[in-house]
């Protein structure tokens, strides 16, 4: 069984609480984690704060080679990682390697980034006055993520942070921290120095916000629910502290007549599914010219009916849900669909064969309206509803109807239809013919309700850097 401890000045403690690490596909535990008290929240903040100085005042070669170091050993242990996480969080063998790998090549990504932090000189009207501005890491960060994918989203956070010269305290999910705290031993045993790098597991309510309200943190970095998030600005408001939230999605993929309706409907299944719908990127509404909306529900239900679902470790198509709250919330969404008249074409109940496990099967539902939870709400589940439209623009304002904007789809093979659609979308993505995903290169935010900040690209690193100006007169 697998134990991880707390990340303290360079030091993993134990402590007198601890948590029940449980594997969503049989409920058994599979490990247990340290859960930090308040004194371990404040001595890990103390720990970043002594080591700021100095790391932020490191090469950027310095910090590069870490980060280099650190990516080569997660792939080594890329095995031993990924099973641990298909054990606690319940994704297919093969995602949790690709979680492992895509990780890897963030922090690897930064470490190129740590040279590209640059200044500019500004000419001024004044003879001998020189003006140029310089960035300046922002100082302790507390980086918080969730258990949907519990290293990459850290990985997100941690790599930017330690690139601009910051320290971090990480608080890894409470359901899946086995695998986060291991991804961490990497940069310890890469060589991080005492302190730069710090691990605090705990409920959120009370580790979580501890950790944002402490005065040594400059900066919070979170991706979760957006009522959580909105707590959590309003923790951080305190202390005006700088925060990137990437919150909830409830993405729309749009489909019009002249697309290719195989490729659409494969990328809709794919999208939709993947991590059985838990993830903040998946489509959970589908809306689809009426013209071609019976072909179109023909072929998604064929790629649907195509996915295999069994344990993790057995490498299927589709795990169980990680939490028994969101197989709930699942099943409450249906019925409430339902019972105002919705269908679904197919799913719709757990899956035969599984007695124990939070096991559901894919579910597709037509004849759904925005009236209903799965159209107005993040499920945050396997469950893909799907309605028609007459028109572009009323495919554009049934996608705009919602809180959320973090990513949208569409596929259509007419150009001015693309540029159109990806302009009126309110999203900060939007995937023409795709069902892109964040990629590190690319910058990866949301709009309304989906949070604010950017996560990857050389945008992410800028989210960790203050920006000062500084006068000399040549006297």
């Amino acid at each position: 069984m697998e134990r991880v401890g707390l990340l303290v000045d360079g030091r993993w403690l134990e402590s007198r609480e601890t948590l029940d690490v449980v594997n969503p596909a049989d409920e058994e535990v599979v490990g247990t984690a340290a859960v930090a008290g308040p004194e371990d929240v404040d001595a890990a903040v103390q720990a970043a704060v002594r080591a700021f100085p100095r790391w932020s005042q490191t090469a950027p070669s310095h910090r590069a080679g870490l980060l280099r170091r650190a990516a080569q050993l997660v792939r080594e242990r890329q095995e031993s990682l990924a099973r641990l996480l298909t054990l606690e969080q319940g994704k297919p063998l093969k995602d949790a390697r690709g979680e492992l790998q895509a990780s890897a090549d963030a922090l690897d990504y930064y470490a190129e980034e740590t040279r590209r932090i640059f200044g500019r000189v500004i000419p001024t009207d004044v003879p001998n006055r020189r003006s140029f501005v310089i960035q300046q890491p922002v100082g302790p960060v507390a980086a918080i993520g969730p258990w949907n994918y519990p290293v990459l989203l850290l990985a997100w956070k941690v790599a930017p942070a330690l690139a601009a010269g910051c320290t971090v305290v990480v608080k890894p999910p409470s359901r899946t921290p086995l695998a986060v705290s291991r991804f961490l031993e990497c940069l310890v045993d890469a060589g991080a120095p005492a302190g730069v790098v710090n691990s605090v597991i705990g409920p959120g309510g009370q580790v979580g916000a501890t950790l944002v309200r402490h005065p040594g943190i400059r900066k919070v970095a979170f991706t979760g629910e957006t009522q959580t998030g909105k707590e959590i600005l309003r923790m951080a408001a305190d202390g005006l502290k700088r925060v990137s939230l990437e919150l909830g999605g409830h993405c729309p993929l749009l489909v019009f007549p002249d697309a290719d309706l195989d490729a659409a409907a494969r990328g809709a299944s794919y999208r939709a599914f993947r991590n059985m719908g838990q993830v903040c990127n998946a489509v959970n509404r589908v809306y689809v010219h009426r013209s071609v909306y019976e072909a179109f529900v023909e072929r998604f239900v064929a790629c649907t009916r195509a996915l295999r679902i069994g344990p993790g470790l057995e490498d299927p198509d589709l795990g169980p849900m990680t939490t028994r709250e969101g197989l709930e919330k699942t099943v409450q969404h249906i019925e409430d669909a339902r019972a105002k008249g919705a269908r679904a074409v197919y799913g719709g109940s757990r899956p035969e064969g599984f007695a124990r496990g939070y096991f559901f099967t894919p579910t597709v539902l037509v004849d759904v309206d925005h009236s209903m939870k799965v159209m107005r709400e993040e499920t945050f589940g396997p469950v893909a509803p799907i309605m028609p439209f007459e028109d572009l623009e009323e495919a554009l304002r049934l996608a705009n109807d919602s809180p959320y904007g973090l990513l949208a789809y569409v596929y259509t093979r007419d150009l001015r239809t693309a540029f159109a659609v990806a302009e009126g979308l309110e999203a900060g993505t939007v995937g023409v013919n795709n069902v892109v995903g964040g990629e590190v290169p690319f910058p990866y935010g949301g709009w309304k309700e989906s949070g604010f900040g950017i996560e990857l690209s050389h945008e992410g690193l800028e989210e960790y850097l203050l920006t000062k100006h500084v006068r000399v007169d040549l006297v």
